[in-house]
């Protein structure tokens, strides 16, 4: 690429994503002066596009962020008027009451939200008070300052060929260049993960832990409708063979989020997360809800689940990482976007000082310590053994385990337990294939469940196919010659999309990547046991487009 000379523009701050961990930087680091210069760049369409989540949101950083929030317009409408909690059999439920819950675990005062529209209203806000934001451009790789300190990113380069050369219409991009540099790009992020190695953040901490998030939107009868109702589920379908759980939100217009969560630390390769949560949908319970509704919308997307013990160091020289580019989520609570939004907040207000006195490209260690002492490090540490309760015990002795735990947490400051270690990463829990037996899943009846190709339709993914794929083999030999004979090849079965088969052929197997198919999910790069597959950004504004509704 030397033949080609980018042009470069100087901010003072350079974001990356636009979810609310990034909104919410730039919107306070307008707060604190209006004449910062920040750019916001997306790689979806537009703000929202990429952002898969039908959430209950806690509105603390809305709060924090924003005063009179609901006075300006934000599309928070559908206060939660009640909460379910279930554990599933096959054909019956058994109702867990509310009053052991731990107090952390109500959701008075919390909403159904389209995350999406959020973020969309949270652009519309910062653009007012002159923040840049370019949507449709892809941050493709960083740019290091002499000293080895994060001075910007390369965005907007297009026009490759397949075979990764320029192609006749090749655009170089833009070099966008930072006294700081946020990445807010979510779970494992591709600049994200080049400075967590780089810089060996992860040091001394416990492995990031993963779950794979399935949604699909519903459109129900009305009578079946119970605006603010908020459920959660355990059990069936995945039993003794993963954890994880459900979720149905019912929001306005008739609609319900159904959502379905496969832990990624599950053992058995032939385990085919999309088909548990479609044979989910059979229940009696959810079956009910759905028939004579419609689907809508589909989409997925990895959660971190790693919680306090596992979030990395989150600032090296000119960088930042925020909300689940660290790893945020409170996983009980199924919640992470109040703490994006105050990381953020945290990372502007250091941004700021650091500026103020005339410091640039150093480490905001400021940040680091807001995060780990203040409400998210206290929201984050209250919850931090549920998870690796739940991996080595089991879901029954957990949820008595952890309800405890939480419970000494929430009301009395401590822990029985000390702080619990995670162990392997989702990849190294992979077992080999000859010690399972296949799993034989219903097939999909187009009606309450559905393969996987006409669900990703629903997801509105698009990208061009003459750009080089965006999902690279470190070997191209690995999936046929490791992954196969001692895995069977699990990407055929975790990837939520179809992107991955294996094809016979008269020379034997051969591994398809079809990339046009990506929901951008990141579970590849994650769940892959030889860890093969590296996630990049394809060019801006491909991948899911998901619904303004």
């Amino acid at each position: 690429m030397s033949d080609f000379q980018r042009e470069s523009m100087e901010y003072d701050v350079v974001i990356v994503g636009g979810g609310p961990a990034g909104l919410s930087a730039a919107i306070r680091l307008k707060q604190l002066d209006a004449d910062l210069q920040v750019v916001l760049l997306e790689k979806g369409s537009e703000v929202g596009a990429h952002i898969l989540s039908g959430a209950v949101l806690d509105p603390c950083g809305l709060d924090a962020l924003i005063p009179g929030w609901k006075d300006k317009g934000a599309p928070l409408n559908v206060p939660v008027t009640e909460d379910n909690f279930y554990m599933l059999g096959e054909a019956g439920k058994l109702r867990i009451p509310n009053w052991p819950m731990p107090p952390l675990m109500n959701n008075h005062g919390n909403y159904i939200v389209s995350m999406g529209n959020v973020c969309r209203w949270m652009a519309e806000h910062a653009e007012e008070m002159g923040v840049e934001i370019f949507p449709g451009m892809a941050c493709s790789e960083l740019v290091y300052g002499e000293n080895g300190e994060v001075r910007g990113v390369v965005a907007g380069e297009f026009g490759k060929n397949p075979d990764g050369t320029p192609g006749p219409s090749y655009e170089p991009g833009m070099e966008l260049l930072g006294k700081y540099v946020f990445l807010g790009e979510g779970v494992r992020g591709s600049l994200s993960k080049e400075v967590i190695e780089k810089y060996d953040l992860s040091a001394g901490k416990e492995p990031q832990k993963f779950g794979l998030g399935m949604k699909e939107i519903w459109e129900i009868e009305p009578a079946k409708h119970h605006e603010g109702r908020v459920t959660h589920t355990m059990g069936w379908p995945l039993g003794s063979n993963a954890g994880g759980g459900s979720f149905i939100y019912h929001l306005e217009n008739n609609q319900v989020y159904v959502g379905f969560v496969v832990h990624l630390n599950y053992e058995n390769p032939y385990l085919y997360p999309y088909m548990e949560f479609q044979r989910f949908k059979h229940h009696p319970m959810v079956a009910e809800l759905l028939e004579g509704g419609k689907r809508v919308a589909y989409g997925a997307r990895a959660i971190s689940e790693g919680g306090y013990q596992s979030m990395p160091k989150m600032v090296a020289p000119g960088v930042a990482l925020l909300g689940c580019s660290v790893g945020m989520v409170n996983v009980p609570r199924i919640k992470g976007n109040h703490n994006a939004m105050l990381s953020g907040k945290a990372a502007a207000e250091a941004a700021f000082a650091a500026l103020q006195d005339g410091r640039s490209s150093d480490e905001l260690s400021d940040y680091e310590t807001e995060v780990r002492e203040g409400a998210i490090g206290k929201d984050l540490k209250m919850v931090r053994n549920v998870k690796p309760m739940w991996s080595k015990y089991g879901l029954t002795a957990s949820l008595t385990l952890g309800g405890l735990d939480m419970w000494t947490n929430n009301t009395l400051g401590f822990s029985f337990f000390g702080t619990l270690g995670h162990g392997k990463t989702d990849a190294e829990a992979t077992g080999i294939s000859a010690k399972f037996e296949p799993i034989d899943y219903p097939k999909p009846d187009g009606k309450l469940s559905f393969d996987r190709l006409t669900n990703v339709s629903f997801s509105f993914t698009n990208h061009e196919e003459s750009q080089p794929a965006h999902l690279q083999l470190k070997d191209p030999h690995v999936p046929t010659s490791i992954n196969l004979p001692k895995y069977a090849e699990p990407a055929q079965r975790y990837c939520p999309a179809g992107v991955y088969e294996v094809v016979e052929d008269e020379s034997g197997p051969r591994f398809v990547i079809n990339f046009q198919n990506c929901v951008h999910c990141k579970t590849c790069d994650i769940k892959d046991p030889s860890q093969n597959i590296n996630w990049t950004v394809p060019q801006g504004g491909e991948g899911p487009n998901y619904p303004n509704m």
